[in-house]
């Protein structure tokens, strides 16, 4: 009881605090938040079997694999994005780029889900593509401009009405006038020190000059971190055209996380990245490098001299291919060699005149930090360029295997070993 009175107080904390906006909170938050009923009593549920999910097994007959591993249909999950498995392994939260949170249940534990449903009905999310837990069990959802707060998530889900807070009231995160339709899918996960991260895209391809200030001191263009109350939040790292997967290093504790580049230079330049953090404050190169060290001609700043100490990628990815979410493994289901190796997706691209990624692959880091990537499961591109699929996040269940999420097919697949 002590840390849910701790997640009441943030809503006070933030209601009154520097970065708090006035604007009304939304009536069915306001009574969760006093655990009243809102008078939600349905929920809507996903059908698991018939046409749809056969034609997704379909698919997944054509992804190749390393020996011993294999893929199967975890759950049809509409829009799929970014996922949070719960620390008791009851359920998986599943975000979106809409307006819906779902819930997966695996109630037999086939390792197959029965169930999927939209978690909080009475509520509604805008964007809420980022969920994250605490190992206590507090559920946060980071969305456009809000990060919302569930104690007990794994609890509550059951009922349409659950507890909810604020961490970061509605238009708090960024200046609502920063609002924006494109790179606004946020991320976020808990790191050892206790604080939650959160990634929080600049929206331009080529952010222009005179956004920079306001971008570095609110941290857009980069990854900002706070205490689980809401306070003391800062900039941790800069630097970042749009990041859209993160996660901690299970020994290092150092944050690692993945990084889309500036598009219209070519087909085969500039390249992703996967990026190796050491230290707060750290820059990565945008605007000024679009991946490595390709310099960008827009608006200038090919011909700049760079102002900053620039940390250069820990990996380069092929360029385009759109690299999101990840996940370091820490599981005992897989070999050995795949201990506290990265599991990464690539949503595939979008302008590249022949299609790259649509696929997950896997990062190994040796001793000293350095990093090699590799591919790990692919197929969903197919002969003639079409894409069947579009992996965007890594998530590991409780039994060492791994989730892959596609909103393009609306599905959660399961990658698994030896069984």
């Amino acid at each position: 009881m002590k840390r849910l009175l701790v997640g009441i107080s943030a809503v006070t904390l933030i209601a009154t605090g520097a970065l708090a906006q006035t604007a009304d909170v939304p009536d069915n938050l306001e009574k969760l938040s006093n655990f009243q009923t809102t008078g939600t009593t349905e929920f809507t549920f996903i059908e698991q079997g018939g046409d749809y999910a056969e034609g997704i097994k379909k698919t997944l007959e054509r992804i190749t694999l390393p020996a011993g591993f294999k893929i199967e249909l975890y759950a049809v999950v509409p829009d799929a994005r970014h996922m949070a498995v719960g620390p008791q392994g009851i359920v998986t939260f599943v975000g979106t780029r809409k307006d819906k949170v779902w819930s997966v249940t695996d109630r037999n534990k086939d390792r197959v889900a029965d169930e999927v449903k939209d978690f909080a009905p009475s509520l509604t999310f805008a964007i809420p593509n980022g969920p994250c837990f605490s190992d206590d069990g507090f559920l946060y959802i980071a969305e456009q401009n809000r990060v919302l707060l569930f104690p007990a998530a794994e609890f509550f889900y059951e009922s349409p009405d659950v507890a909810a807070f604020n961490l970061v009231a509605q238009g708090a995160l960024i200046p609502p006038e920063e609002e924006s339709f494109n790179h606004t899918a946020r991320v976020c996960k808990l790191g050892p020190d206790g604080m939650i991260y959160i990634s929080l895209g600049q929206p331009f391809n080529v952010a222009p000059p005179e956004k920079l200030e306001l971008y570095n001191e609110v941290g857009i263009g980069g990854i900002i971190r706070m205490k689980t109350d809401g306070t003391g939040r800062e900039v941790y790292t800069y630097g970042v055209r749009n990041s859209v997967g993160h996660d901690f290093h299970p020994v290092t504790g150092e944050l690692w996380w993945t990084d889309n580049q500036v598009d219209g230079m070519g087909d085969d330049i500039p390249p992703g990245e996967i990026n190796r953090q050491t230290a707060p404050g750290q820059h990565f190169g945008a605007p000024w490098y679009g991946g490595g060290d390709v310099r960008v001609a827009d608006h200038g700043y090919d011909q700049d001299e760079v102002p900053v100490d620039v940390v250069m990628p820990a990996v380069e990815t092929v360029a385009h291919a759109a690299d999101l979410g990840m996940d370091f493994y820490e599981g005992n289901m897989f070999p050995a060699k795949y201990k506290n190796a990265i599991f990464s997706a690539q949503h595939g691209s979008w302008n590249r005149t022949t299609p790259v990624g649509a696929r997950v692959m896997v990062t190994f880091i040796d001793d000293e930090g350095n990093a090699s990537i590799e591919p790990f499961a692919e197929g969903w591109i197919d002969e003639n360029g079409e894409y069947l699929g579009r992996p965007v996040d890594i998530a590991e269940l409780r039994d060492g295997s791994i989730l892959v999420s596609d909103d393009l097919a609306g599905a959660l697949y399961r990658i698994s070993y030896g069984e």
